[in-house]
């Protein structure tokens, strides 16, 4: 004996069959990362001795640098655009990076620092200002300048049980700096390694030399944890000049380069 089922009424639930449900968007592809190693800091240092020696004089031109100084640099601009050295807007002898600052609207600033848009940055810079507040000042038509401050650690003088000296770190591997934008102190920015989202961002990006936008953020991060929208970003090229073992600085210009640098970074160990 057959038992038939009852016929659905109107208020009877219906479950929708597996078919007729719309399949999860996928997410898009991660990019496989190509990204070649920087030099060595044997290289490097070679390099910074030339730069050193032929960049001393435009360094002894520059104000001390402290804090309550910072409100000078204005003059900086002006003593890059009078230097004879200079030509077609960049500084002759510096050697020329790539920058990119990105993140997303409401989290912190990034600031990655490359030999070439193909390599993995040789400094990845966490700022504690949020990136739609300092994408809006850059905006602004202001020149903005990072200052960076650090504490020296005095070096450890070889051990009487033992023959090995402990080095001072390279200005850029300090690990904790003090912030300043254009004066003002903004907290501090925290050097650290880079993650698989930031060398995607960096992938993203190896083609890019100059420009600005957007990347969208199932791309750049785990769709777990991508709930602050895309990652705006903004890239350049910056002259880097050498000025001692204590003191850095970067410049980013403009690509025609005939109004002078729009961002200025100064790394200082005082």
């Amino acid at each position: 004996m057959s038992m038939s089922l009852p016929p659905l009424s109107p208020h009877t639930p219906t479950s929708p069959s597996p078919s007729s449900r719309p399949p999860p968007s996928p997410r898009t592809p991660r990019p496989e990362i190509t990204l070649t190693p920087p030099p060595s800091s044997s290289r490097n240092k070679k390099r910074r001795k030339s730069l050193r020696t032929a960049l001393r004089s435009l360094f002894r031109s520059l104000p001390i640098f402290t804090p309550a100084a910072a409100c000078r640099f204005p003059s900086v601009g002006a003593a890059l655009a009078s230097h004879p050295g200079r030509a077609d807007g960049h500084i002759h002898g510096a050697s020329r990076t790539t920058g990119t600052l990105f993140g997303h609207r409401k989290a912190r600033i990034t600031l990655a620092i490359q030999d070439s848009p193909g390599t993995v940055p040789l400094l990845l810079l966490e700022l504690a200002t949020p990136t739609g507040k300092f994408m809006q000042e850059m905006g602004s038509g202001e020149h903005i300048r990072i200052a960076l401050e650090c504490e020296k650690v005095a070096e450890h003088k070889k051990s009487t049980t033992t023959t090995t000296t402990e080095r001072r770190r390279q200005l850029l591997e300090e690990p904790l700096w003090t912030a300043y934008v254009n004066g003002r102190k903004i907290g501090y920015a925290v050097r650290r390694e880079p993650t698989e989202d930031d060398l995607t961002v960096m992938q993203l990006l190896h083609t890019v030399s100059v420009g600005a936008g957007v990347l969208p953020s199932d791309v750049v991060m785990d769709p777990a944890t991508a709930g602050d929208g895309d990652l705006a970003y903004m890239r350049a090229h910056f002259d880097r000049v050498v000025g001692s073992r204590d003191s850095e600085s970067f410049y980013m210009l403009n690509p025609d380069g005939t109004t002078g640098p729009e961002l200025s970074i100064f790394f200082i160990r005082i």
